[in-house]
């Protein structure tokens, strides 16, 4: 059984800030599920028996190597769409993180081709589809960052 195809799966996108208006994206590679060469947040499932925020802290520690402090967790929505033909159902829980700059790495890297620092007002192109509905939904969230 597949997460989010199976069954509805659970993810912990986070958002990971410097505390000086930058946010660090992750251009995905190949390896990814979907969404090849478009720059993206983290994020990954929720295992089970974790909360929220130890998954997400757990996952910020895995894809870019660093220890992380929560800001503020956002209200959880849903995201169904297609994929190639076949329809996926998430729930999203996202966070906004703060991380030490200096410590941020690509710690995964067969899943991305790149890892850049950018401001809110000047993010690159073309950027994954749920980062891209994130940033809609919770602009007066991010509103503060800029």
């Amino acid at each position: 059984m597949k997460p989010g195809i199976d069954y509805t799966g659970i993810s912990t996108p986070f958002y990971c800030h410097d505390g000086a208006g930058n946010f660090v994206l992750h251009k995905r590679s190949v390896k990814c599920r979907d969404e090849h060469g478009k720059w993206d947040c983290g994020g990954g499932q929720l295992h089970f028996g974790e909360l929220p925020e130890e998954g997400v802290l757990r996952e910020v520690r895995e894809e870019y190597g660093c220890e992380g402090t929560i800001d503020a967790q956002l209200p959880a929505y849903g995201i169904v769409r297609e994929h190639d033909g076949v329809r996926t159902h998430w729930l999203a829980v996202p966070f906004i993180v703060r991380v030490n700059r200096e410590d941020v790495r690509m710690n995964e890297p067969e899943f991305m081709d790149e890892i850049h620092w950018f401001r809110l007002d000047a993010l690159p192109t073309p950027l994954h589809s749920a980062f891209e509905l994130a940033l809609r939904k919770f602009a007066k969230h991010f509103k503060q960052y800029r």
